[in-house]
């Protein structure tokens, strides 16, 4: 459950909780099943951040730092995640469905049954990602090969 402190201290604002992640690094933020939909979260860092069921669809987390983040089952449909560092994170079960990962850096990310559908994935980095069973249904990608292996 979402720990009322974290979530207090990230509402305001990502000046604040940048400054508050660089003075705590021992804390591991819990967000889970926070409803952050339709938020401004771009360059958050997030990093080992606790997002398990949480409500993060329509939001903006460009160039956001989320490596290694638990992000199973999170909602982040329509999201825009361009640019940002997925690397490490555990996004089994999430649904991306339409979202925006352009240039985002998913290596060794776990996606397990990730829905990708209908997502702009050009440029994403899959390298060494667990991709078993991810649904790319009509998922936008540069010509050429998927840099997922």
């Amino acid at each position: 459950m979402v720990d009322q402190t974290h979530l207090q201290t990230l509402k305001q604002g990502i000046t604040i909780w940048n400054q508050w992640r660089q003075d705590h690094p021992e804390i591991l933020p819990d967000l889970s099943k926070a409803d952050l939909g339709q938020t401004n979260l771009r360059s958050i860092n997030f990093n080992q951040t606790n997002l398990r069921f949480a409500n993060l669809i329509e939001s903006d987390l460009e160039g956001a730092s989320l490596k290694g983040a638990n992000l199973r089952l999170t909602q982040l449909r329509s999201s825009c995640l361009r640019g940002t560092d997925l690397s490490y994170a555990d996004l089994t079960g999430a649904d991306a469905t339409g979202a925006d990962v352009r240039d985002a850096n998913l290596r060794h990310a776990n996606l397990r049954v990730v829905q990708f559908s209908d997502a702009d994935l050009r440029g994403a980095d899959f390298s060494g990602a667990n991709v078993q069973g991810t649904v790319f249904t009509n998922a936008k990608r540069r010509k050429g090969l998927w840099n997922i292996f």
